[in-house]
């Protein structure tokens, strides 16, 4: 799980209250400010982090975690770490030049908290800090501006930031930081399904669903025709004769299907299109966003498949009636969806709540 610090410094006075609030509520770890009074009060769940204007504060309240600025030379971290030895001291490096970025690299080798600002929009002078400090043991922090440059830093170099520092100058945004960090580490609980039935359904459109991005070989997406009950659809990164291997496409169903994109949301796989995000999901239920970099409908032969969970609930996808077209099965095995029959196992998905627009509620619902 990716760090959520909440930069106060930017938070007008009026909302503030709400923000601190609208923060705890969301547990993010972290609230930064440069005035100690800020940091008063605040329950021991969150970590409070002291940005002093000045280079050696005499006083830091009830600070976790202050953090020196790095062009006042390690003296001033000493003498911090020497009048306040029950606090954690780290520090602020803003990038703007190679000597800056060099010291970036270096505090995120050496201290335990490390808050890095990037001057430029560009991200390689944090993944040159990211690569400086790969095995290192303290954390680093990234200032960014929004929610959209937050989910840029999660991912840069794969690994990401440990964590982004970001301003929330109105109640809601901290809400939406907080989203966006779960997003990269979802877990889904997948089951096995029992195949009760496997039948031709006639022509209609099915839908190719091309990523931005390479997919495992136990990775796919889940499409099913009812929101309750999904199965996993393996990539094309297997070897099939008479084409070659696709590694970003996943043959996914008929247009009308569910599959899962972001914030827990259903979506048709009519309804994506280039720069949308789908979810992709491994055997062990690891989840990744994948932004979709092409749709592909055409019209095809279909095939019904049909299956049950332990628990009773049934499950229904139509997918194109062709061998290559394939689903995974328990410890990832690949499985051509012609050759599926009765009493074949495959892994899917039993989401707990009916849908409206996409959206989870709890109102009664029958799909068949």
């Amino acid at each position: 799980m990716k760090l959520c610090w909440i930069d106060l410094r930017e938070t007008a006075s009026r909302d503030r209250t709400a923000v601190i609030e609208e923060a705890l509520h969301q547990r993010v770890e972290g609230l930064l400010s440069d005035d100690v009074a800020d940091l008063e009060g605040l329950p021991p769940t969150v970590r409070k982090v002291y940005l002093p204007r000045e280079p050696a504060p005499g006083y830091v309240g009830n600070a976790d975690i202050v953090l020196v600025d790095q062009r006042a030379g390690t003296a001033a971290a000493e003498e911090v770490r020497f009048a306040h030895p029950d606090v954690t001291v780290g520090s602020y490096v803003e990038v703007r030049d190679a000597a800056s970025l060099d010291a970036a690299c270096a505090s995120a080798q050496a201290d335990a908290w490390s808050l890095v600002a990037f001057q430029d929009p560009t991200k390689i002078p944090l993944e040159i800090v990211l690569a400086a400090a790969d095995g290192a043991e303290g954390s680093i922090i990234t200032a960014v501006r929004d929610v959209e440059e937050a989910q840029i830093v999660f991912g840069v170099l794969e690994r990401g930031s440990d964590g982004v520092l970001m301003p929330a100058r109105a109640v809601g945004e901290v809400t939406r930081l907080k989203r966006a960090a779960e997003n990269g580490a979802l877990h889904l609980d997948l089951v096995e399904l029992e195949i009760t039935g496997a039948e031709r359904a006639g022509m209609g459109e099915r839908v190719c669903v091309d990523t931005c991005n390479y997919l495992g070989k136990d990775e796919g997406i889940l499409v099913g025709s009812h929101s309750k009950g999904m199965i996993l659809c393996v990539s094309e990164t297997h070897p099939l004769p008479y084409m070659p291997t696709r590694p970003f496409r996943i043959n996914a169903g008929a247009l009308h299907s569910y599959t899962l994109a972001s914030d827990a949301r259903t979506c048709y796989l009519s309804e994506l299109e280039a720069g949308r995000k789908v979810l992709a999901v491994d055997i062990f239920g690891a989840a990744r966003l994948l932004t979709v970099g092409r749709v592909k409908i055409e019209t095809r032969p279909l095939l019904k498949l049909d299956a049950v969970a332990a628990d009773g609930t049934e499950v229904n996808l139509i997918v194109q009636d062709d061998w290559h077209v394939r689903v995974l099965g328990p410890g990832g095995a690949v499985l051509n969806s012609t050759e599926l029959s009765a009493g074949d196992k495959v892994l899917g998905y039993l989401p707990t709540a009916d849908r409206h627009v996409g959206y989870p509620i709890s109102e009664f619902c029958l799909e068949r």
